[in-house]
């Protein structure tokens, strides 16, 4: 992994249990790219989940994505 701000903040935020969102990314973060973030941090090693989520808004589905080791 380099040495993109992004990855470790969002790395972090997935270490402390927590989920995220594109969305929430964006708001906690300023990270508009999630998936590049979340491929680079797989690629790295890390086990991170992805469960697909219904958009209540909207048609269709988003991904939120989880540290494996809090999967339940």
């Amino acid at each position: 992994m380099g040495s993109n701000n992004n990855d470790t903040r969002i790395l972090i935020h997935l270490k402390q249990g927590k989920t995220i969102t594109s969305l929430e990314a964006q708001n906690l973060f300023y990270c508009f790219r999630l998936s590049a973030v979340i491929h680079r941090l797989r690629k790295a090693g890390h086990e991170i989940v992805t469960h697909r989520e219904l958009n209540y808004l909207s048609k269709g589905n988003h991904a939120r994505y989880e540290f494996k080791r809090f999967e339940q």
